[in-house]
């Protein structure tokens, strides 16, 4: 794996990790109106279904590898074009003021990462478009996954941890913040098309 697919491969990951979907927004919200010690059943529910859906992305990816290997190199471009929209979107996004509340459980957690198409469609993607080209064992499209969930419960630890800390700091600088986010994602895709 080249230096430039590494780079962009841990980019990609670094910002669907921590940018805001339904996982890091519930569990902030959840933080906020909750606390850790309520809450915790829900944050090890996103916790958990985000391993459980990695590890079917890598199976799904792995099935397709070695069943359907002309699709892979269509999927890349899929994956660019997923990439793009992602960017188009967060450059656009404004911050939901919306405050829902939601009894916090292990299954609301679980179920939101299961149905979560970011993350389902952000491990696809990181297969097809950054390891494929290089690994292809199921045990690798698996210990790449694991490191994307990994990232991503830290991610969300850190959604949590900093709560209405960060929220207040987004809020206030939403826009720019949007905007390199959205450059670096531009950045991935052009790296995906190249390797």
């Amino acid at each position: 794996m080249g230096v430039q697919a590494v780079y962009s491969f841990v980019i990609y990951v670094l910002i669907n990790a921590f940018t805001p979907g339904p996982g890091n927004i519930l569990a902030l919200n959840t933080m906020n109106n909750y606390g850790w010690k309520r809450g915790k059943h829900l944050f090890f529910g996103i916790f958990i279904g985000y391993y459980f859906v990695q590890v079917v992305c890598a199976i799904f990816v792995f099935g397709l590898e070695n069943l359907i290997n002309p699709i892979m190199s269509i999927l890349k471009y899929v994956g660019a074009i997923y990439i793009l929209w992602l960017a188009y979107h967060i450059t656009i996004s404004k911050p939901d003021n919306k405050n829902e509340e939601k009894q916090p459980s292990f299954l609301i957690g679980f179920i939101l990462q299961v149905v979560n198409v970011k993350i389902l469609l952000f491990g696809i993607t990181a297969l097809t478009g950054y390891v494929i080209p290089y690994y292809t064992s199921l045990g690798m499209l698996l210990a790449f996954e694991i490191f994307i969930a990994t990232v991503g419960t830290v991610a969300t630890l850190n959604w949590i941890y900093f709560g209405g800390l960060f929220k207040k700091t987004y809020l206030k600088h939403f826009r720019v913040i949007n905007i390199i986010l959205a450059l670096l994602l531009l950045q991935c895709a052009v790296g995906l098309l190249l390797s």
